[in-house]
């Protein structure tokens, strides 16, 4: 095998998700890996498996296994082989559920548990999911910031819902776990935009005084 054909192989990660049920670990994982949202609710019992290919500076392709553990197996005795051998754990909580982000500390210190036997310790992230509900948030920034300072893990925030910052999740903790650097441009570029719904009104409410002839519907993009 010459040197180029060395270089192009493909690199793999294992990335494993973990956090509470109902915190949304099988819509992010979803959302990144098929680009789609499931509107109705199904916890993942044991595990669920996701592959995607993505390209990092360099033209460097990485393939992410992305192992989502179902949220009611914390105690379960399957757990430790799970996490064996991941280079990134996802901590996901729901930004809207204060007990699930109280929650994650036993999860972190599962994980420390079981990695200190093989003295490898993978990457750890903190993802505040479901930030399509800003308005119902009861985890405060500084609570989430807090913890990634004390933990040093690094800091997400994404909407599983809406693909907001998804995919910029993943390729930021896949460059983290590889030593590569991400400019502005290129983590502006994997920003997801968010549109808005034109919403059609009846027929009868054409002459309201609030849609008179003179307003105009319009699109808005959501950074």
């Amino acid at each position: 095998m010459s040197d180029s054909e060395e270089e192009s192989q493909d690199r793999q990660l294992k990335i494993v998700i973990l956090g509470d049920g109902a915190s949304g670990k099988t819509s992010v994982a979803m959302r990144f890996a098929q680009e789609a949202f499931g509107k109705q609710y199904k916890q993942t019992v044991g595990l669920d498996f996701f592959m995607r290919r993505i390209m990092l500076p360099g033209n460097l392709n990485v393939t992410l296994q992305v192992w989502d553990i179902g949220g009611q197996t914390i105690g379960g005795k399957m757990l430790d082989k799970y996490i064996y051998g991941a280079q990134g754990v996802l901590l996901v909580y729901d930004i809207t559920n204060y007990q699930s982000f109280e929650n994650l500390e036993d999860w972190y210190t599962m994980v420390k548990k079981m990695n200190k036997e093989t003295d490898s310790q993978p990457f750890v992230a903190l993802v505040g999911n479901k930030t399509d509900l800003e308005h119902m948030r009861t985890v405060k920034a500084e609570k989430h910031q807090r913890f990634c300072q004390e933990n040093g893990t690094s800091s997400h925030f994404v909407s599983a819902k809406t693909g907001d910052s998804v995919f910029l999740c993943f390729q930021r903790v896949a460059a983290d776990i590889l030593g590569i650097k991400l400019n502005k441009a290129e983590m502006e570029q994997s920003q997801h935009i968010v549109r808005a719904e034109l919403v059609k009104y009846p027929e009868e409410n054409k002459q309201s005084p609030l849609h008179s002839s003179n307003s105009q519907s319009k699109v808005c993009s959501v950074q």
